[in-house]
């Protein structure tokens, strides 16, 4: 299965045993969103079929930071809640301009699991009028066990050696004006700035006005544009990990694997001894 799937495809495939359409919508951690529930917009609407992910329960629940990878365990828990197993095809979608299927998509592959994404989302879907359903689907418990990782995740500690080494590129997916400083971040521990270093990749680059993915030719240019290979060693950070995933997304889509740096600003910016530059890269 490609990993971008159209809507086209997704209608003809819906009634497929084997296919398993994953609500991957979430607004908790992200500052100045709008408020949202998530979960009970699925259960007013969502895809015929589809399963509410809730990223919330994807989370490193012991740790300080908003949106860290889960335990082995936990995340094998949570499969086996959605009937996950393994010769299940997973397709993602998201509500909202945060493209949160992308972090899904990288938690999920961080355990083994391969998924696709929908392009354009519920939002496309909807505006193509096409079937919507409401209310909670009961789900039979599964047999799962996580897999060896298929992504990659940096820790502080690898990203302060990579200010010495210059190993990898940094791409941060943050707006211009928080990447610059001249936007303070929204969360108050953190400083203003970006890692040294870094290269801005505001995220919404790599996305049309539909909300579809761009052209590989023109993802590649916005890298390139950007002054980032992505054919060379990248890792992706933001303000708590979740559009950076957008970049790794986009890094796979021209054949590339990225890393993530989970911790991103929330960590990196909140650490009086990580420093911090200004201005454009």
């Amino acid at each position: 299965m490609e990993s971008l799937v159209t809507t086209e495809w997704l209608a003809d495939a819906l009634a497929a045993p084997d296919l398993l359409l994953l609500d991957a919508s979430y607004t908790s951690t992200l500052p100045g969103s709008p408020t949202r529930d998530p979960r009970a917009e699925y259960e007013a609407a969502h895809i015929p079929g589809a399963r509410f992910l809730d990223l919330d329960t994807l989370v490193d629940t012991a740790s300080p930071l908003p949106s860290m990878l889960p335990t082995r365990d936990a995340f094998a828990a949570r499969m086996r809640e959605l009937g996950v197993t393994a010769d299940t095809r997973i397709v993602l979608y998201d509500g909202g301009p945060h493209h949160t299927s992308c972090r899904a998509w990288w938690v999920l592959r961080m355990f083994g699991v391969d998924a696709s994404l929908l392009d354009g989302g519920i939002d496309k879907w909807r505006a193509e009028q096409r079937a919507m359903q409401s209310g909670f689907t009961p789900v039979s418990v599964s047999d799962f066990t996580p897999g060896p990782a298929r992504g990659q995740v940096r820790t502080l500690a690898e990203m302060r050696a990579n200010l010495e080494s210059g190993a990898e590129q940094v791409a941060d997916a943050r707006s211009a004006a928080r990447f610059t400083g001249d936007e303070p971040d929204p969360r108050p521990s953190c400083g203003s700035g970006h890692i040294p270093g870094a290269r801005n990749i505001p995220y919404g680059l790599f996305f049309e006005a539909d909300g579809t993915w761009k052209q590989p030719d023109e993802i590649a240019r916005i890298f390139a544009d950007a002054g980032i290979d992505p054919a060379k060693p990248l890792a992706a950070t933001c303000g708590s990990g979740i559009t950076a995933a957008v970049i790794v997304f986009a890094a796979h889509l021209l054949g590339h694997d990225a890393a993530l740096y989970d911790g991103s600003w929330s960590e990196w910016g909140a650490d009086p001894s990580a420093p911090k530059a200004m201005g454009p890269a």
